[in-house]
């Protein structure tokens, strides 16, 4: 048994050898995706363009448009004079936020009443609204808070009253200063996997089915179980490999800290292949072309990328879609990657997702060989 499944994986490999283009395919397009996504998914919004009106025009006002002028959040890209100019910068798209300083603006502040300012924000795309909104939330406080700290020590000491301020400080754990890089690129390394292992699985064996060779394999003294093992197992190699190198490049690459232990991961790693190649393996057992494969693949991958918590949060998802998540492979994977990457917890803490990956692994594994003997019957 053993003899034919080595004689099988050689096989593969002389298939991989002799085909330069799948081997491209392998290494290069899973690197460059990398160095994509690491770049390009990120939580961080920066020039934001934005439209600015003064109707105040005080010194205190200029002090105010000048700090979301100098931020890297925001980028000025049109100056108002009248409020019908600031909204249609938005409306046409020209600007994404308008921020409106009203008239009495300084003459409030002087007061030390609360002087509001209008933002007007472009709807459309509701993350970046809501994140832009926040930014200027955070701008207007800071600028807020040191005109009222300033206010109060020039008017404060001159009427002998000390000044008594309650500040907070914050302390972020595991991502100190709040890198959404280092969120995203040990997800990016889950995600990758998942859509190359899911495809060479499903792929590999369709092939062999189309072009009328699965039978003439069969018909060798190798047994369905031994054809199994000996087609999956170098995916799974493949996989290893891939996910060190995604690993390598977010590391050394994107300088993400690796905090954890290196084999908790591999096991992580490990188990997650496994119900992934088990994927693959179904989907080739209903599928009878390539054609057919790519549109399951299409049909499969998608909500297992939508269901993970890779960028929405399963918290916030349907009840219904919370029980779905559950025989999600990637949602556990992707708990055991960051936790090892940017935590370094150990088994004691991630048991809950080795068993369930373990769990989901065996099962796949088991309803896949048993529809695969049934297919070729």
């Amino acid at each position: 048994m053993f003899r034919r499944i080595v004689e099988l994986l050689i096989k593969e490999f002389l298939e991989l050898k002799r085909d330069r283009s799948a081997r491209f395919r392998l290494l290069v397009p899973p690197i460059v995706q990398m160095v994509l996504f690491g770049y390009a998914a990120t939580f961080e919004v920066f020039n934001v363009s934005t439209a600015v009106l003064d109707q105040d025009h005080s010194q205190e006002s200029r002090a105010l448009i000048a700090a979301f002028t100098n931020s890297s959040r925001f980028k000025v890209t049109t100056v108002a004079r009248t409020r019908g100019e600031a909204q249609d910068a938005v409306e046409r798209s020209d600007a994404q936020v308008g921020i409106v300083v009203p008239p009495g603006f300084a003459e409030l502040l002087r007061k030390g009443q609360t002087s509001p300012i209008q933002a007007l924000v472009d709807g459309t795309n509701s993350n970046t609204a809501l994140i832009a909104l926040g930014y200027v939330g955070q701008i207007a406080g800071t600028f807020g808070q040191g005109y009222a700290r300033d206010l109060a020590q020039r008017t404060g000491r001159a009427l002998g009253h000390p000044l008594v301020q309650v500040t907070m400080q914050e302390r972020y754990w595991y991502n100190p200063n709040l890198n959404s890089r280092w969120f995203f690129v040990p997800g990016v390394i889950g995600t990758l996997t998942l859509v190359t292992i899911v495809n060479l699985t499903a792929f590999a064996i369709v092939r062999e089915r189309e072009v009328g060779t699965l039978e003439q394999i069969l018909v060798t003294p190798i047994r369905p179980v031994e054809f199994i093992i000996g087609k999956t197992l170098p995916f799974f190699l493949i996989g290893l490999l891939e996910v060190s190198i995604a690993a390598g490049v977010g590391t050394f690459w994107f300088n993400i800290p690796f905090e954890g232990n290196p084999l908790v991961l591999l096991l992580g790693t490990c188990l997650f292949l496994l119900s992934v190649l088990a994927i693959g393996l179904l989907i080739s057992t209903i599928c009878m072309t390539q054609q057919q494969a790519f549109a399951s693949n299409f049909f499969v991958l998608n909500p297992m990328f939508i269901l993970s918590g890779f960028s929405f949060p399963i918290a916030s998802m349907p009840q219904v879609l919370q029980w779905i998540t559950y025989v999600d492979p990637l949602r556990y994977f992707l708990v055991i990657i960051r936790g090892t990457y940017l935590k370094g917890v150990g088994i004691d803490v991630l048991w809950p997702q080795m068993l369930a990956l373990a769990a989901l692994s065996f099962g796949l594994l088991a309803i896949a060989v048993l529809r695969f003997h049934k297919s070729l019957d």
